[in-house]
């Protein structure tokens, strides 16, 4: 393995469009942060790189849909963003944006770069026009039927519903998605970065040269070489974005996937630039004892693995990503994480809800980081996870160590006096935590690093509730004063271990034990702390979750579930014409449901017993499936066709026809007047 003197760690840029929501958490920041923060602690040379990407067509779509300017909508979010981050304990060295000044130069710079050694194919082809806005449509500006699935709203460039990915012309019946009109075909002109030109190179670098990557990595970069690559458009027919800075470019502007990758390297010389003692920008860029990592989620691979090495290996200056850590996505209550559907968990009212728990979520989602295939976050697994794990173990332990070394010691580090074998073999438990350790993260392996973090607590906790040092301090205080001992060296290790994954609460417990450093190369050591050193005054370093707290949350994903079902609700076809005359033949009148049954052996069928204001009738209906308690149902009025005639199912005469709307579940709900009025009484 190569020796590198420092480490370079980017982040994927999110669109400045909406806030960041635990998919991306789970995804790309908390693996990026824990690797960042593990790094720092080893003393090593590292520089973790952030910002905004603000130049995609979902932020003039949303700019067009507010009836406010894009710049509008990327500071905004911009501002939400970054705050979110740094609350969160994302500890970027920088969080800059695209919309910098030295970002559009450095792209622009690159641009022209690869522009004047020729490195780009220039293509005219044909391409949607909308002749109502008087402008080319970007693939999101055009929707249509999907042509695998048949779902409608399908964009020119993905299928939302079946992940499918598309091209404009694929689309049937595709229409504007600007001003709804049909588009037609224009010729345009762009700038196509050649691909194919690097295939043959592309698979020595990645095939063969990284095959250490992530399987998924891997694999989707294979698909991609095996199907062949393709020159790839690096221009758009847009007004938002930066300009192509050639002669003839006029209304044409970089292509996001050029220009967002490149505010790494942006973001990078402005951080240098503020900061001398990090050295030149190029040293970070340019220099090959420089390891590059990109962070990123796997719907950006083909981008990081492929495009921007290229752009990089063409321009010829830079070094290359050493490795791609890719995770798969993160599923919110076994569905499918979605901005537009206001389905997902964002970070900036998570921080408002459960002020000072940031390292409770940065727990449970790497508890179920999607390393090696999608994964579920549930609100329950996120109040188990706390209560049962860092609350009943991690917490546990910290608290009994430090409240008995108050109690028997006056808080101070008692003095260790002779190991009994139970004492020894506790020590070789976690004799080799730092080695485990690092053998995991090294290797992106977060999700069990964590898991070895905790069990460390795991053998703190086990080792108090074996050794009972509360009960052992009514007979033999040396005994106790080596239990605790031990306990709090273990404790001082837990600090330094979960740092990385925890930082609010590794911090909290340094304070807590007054240990002033945090030290990785002194992980798994036991004289962390000296006898007599004055502990600080114990605290709870996590609290239980309680049910209304978590039962909040679901409701609110409950809620916007049920208006997402209204919004897709979509009225059946208008049944063909019929006459006044018609109409009048249904005599329609309101009774009171006195009884209500289900009828044997009929899943649908429900018995009601109806006051009809004459006399009483029994009507059957298949409302049963959206009724489950037919009781309730009990002195509701109810609207009822009563000049049809009898019909007799499952032996029981019908007289009537109750009246029932479906609602946006699928359920059917009867028809009900709004105010009461008298049983008997006509409706038209």
């Amino acid at each position: 393995m190569k020796n590198f003197k420092r480490t370079l760690i980017t982040s994927a840029l999110p669109y400045a469009n909406g806030p960041v929501h635990i998919g991306h958490l789970a995804g790309v920041y908390v693996p990026a942060d824990i690797y960042a923060r593990y790094l720092r602690l080893k003393g090593e040379s590292v520089l973790f790189i952030g910002g905004s990407d603000e130049h995609g067509v979902p932020i003039t779509i949303k700019a067009k849909k507010e009836g406010v300017s894009p710049q509008n909508i990327v500071d905004r979010y911009h501002g939400i963003i970054k705050k979110s981050f740094e609350e969160f304990g994302i500890s970027f060295d920088v969080y800059s944006r695209t919309t910098s000044q030295i970002h559009h130069d450095t792209a622009s710079q690159i641009f022209k770069t690869l522009y004047d050694k020729g490195e780009f194919i220039e293509k005219t082809s044909e391409q949607y026009y909308d002749e109502t806005a008087h402008q080319f449509l970007a693939d999101r500006y055009i929707t249509g039927e999907c042509p695998h699935c048949h779902a409608e709203g399908a964009y020119g460039d993905q299928c939302e519903k079946c992940g499918s990915t598309l091209s404009p012309m694929e689309l049937i019946n595709p229409k504007s998605a600007i001003s709804g009109s049909k588009p037609v075909l224009r010729e345009t002109k762009h700038w196509y970065l050649p691909l194919d030109k690097y295939e043959t190179w592309l698979r020595q670098w990645i095939l063969e040269d990284h095959k250490e990557w992530r399987p998924n990595v891997y694999g989707q970069c294979k698909s991609w070489l095996d199907l062949g690559l393709q020159p790839r458009a690096v221009s758009r027919d847009l007004d938002w974005g930066i300009p192509v800075p050639v002669a003839g470019a006029e209304g044409k502007v970089l292509y996001v996937w050029f220009d967002a990758p490149i505010g790494y390297i942006s973001n990078t010389k402005e951080l240098c630039a503020a900061h001398p003692e990090l050295g030149n920008w190029e040293t970070w860029w340019k220099d090959d004892t420089t390891r590059l990592i990109h962070f990123i989620g796997k719907d950006n691979i083909v981008f990081h693995c492929i495009v921007f090495p290229v752009m990089l290996k063409a321009e010829g200056s830079y070094i290359l990503p050493d490795n791609v850590p890719s995770n798969e996505f993160l599923n919110l209550e076994g569905d499918k994480i979605s901005t537009s559907r206001n389905w997902a968990v964002w970070l900036h009212e998570y921080l408002r809800d459960f002020p000072g728990k940031q390292d409770v979520l940065r727990y449970v989602l790497t508890a179920n980081a999607p390393e090696t295939k999608d994964n579920d976050f549930t609100w329950k697994d996120f109040q188990t996870r706390n209560n049962s794990e860092l609350v009943a173990i991690y917490g546990n332990f910290i608290n009994r160590a430090l409240v008995l070394t108050q109690k028997f010691f006056d808080g101070k580090v008692p003095e260790m006096g002779e190991l009994t074998d139970y004492d020894k073999t506790t020590l070789k438990e976690f004799a080799d935590v730092k080695s485990q350790l690092e053998q995991l993260l090294d290797n992106f392996k977060f999700r069990d690093a964590q898991k070895e973090a905790m069990n460390l607590a795991r053998i703190g906790n086990k080792y108090l509730a074996d050794t009972e040092p509360w009960k052992v301090a009514k007979t033999d205080m040396v005994r106790t004063a080596t239990i605790l001992h031990l306990a709090l060296q273990i404790a001082a290790n837990l600090a330094i271990a979960f740092e990385p994954f925890l930082p609010f609460s590794s911090q909290k417990l340094r304070n807590m034990l007054n240990l002033k450093s945090c030290n990785w190369n002194e992980l798994g050591h036991i004289d962390l702390l000296k006898v007599g050193d004055k502990l600080g005054t114990p605290e709870l370093l996590f609290e239980k979750i309680e049910d209304a707290a978590v039962e909040a949350q679901i409701k609110k994903l409950q809620d916007t579930k049920k208006v997402n079902e209204l919004a897709a609700f979509k009225p059946a076809e208008i049944k063909e014409n019929t006459t006044f005359d018609n109409f009048c033949k249904m005599d329609i009148r309101v009774g009171t449901v006195l009884e209500c049954t289900k009828v044997p052996k009929a899943d649908k069928l429900l018995q009601f017993k109806i006051d009809d204001g004459m006399g009483g009738r029994t009507i059957l209906s298949g409302v049963a499936q959206s009724y489950p308690e037919p009781e309730k149902l009990v002195g509701m009025q109810v609207c009822f066709i009563v000049n049809f005639p009898a019909r007799k199912l499952k032996g029981i005469d019908s007289e009537g026809m109750l009246l029932s709307a479906e609602d946006a579940d699928g359920k059917l709900v009867l028809v009900s007047p709004s105010k009461a009025v008298k049983n008997g009484v006509s409706v038209g």
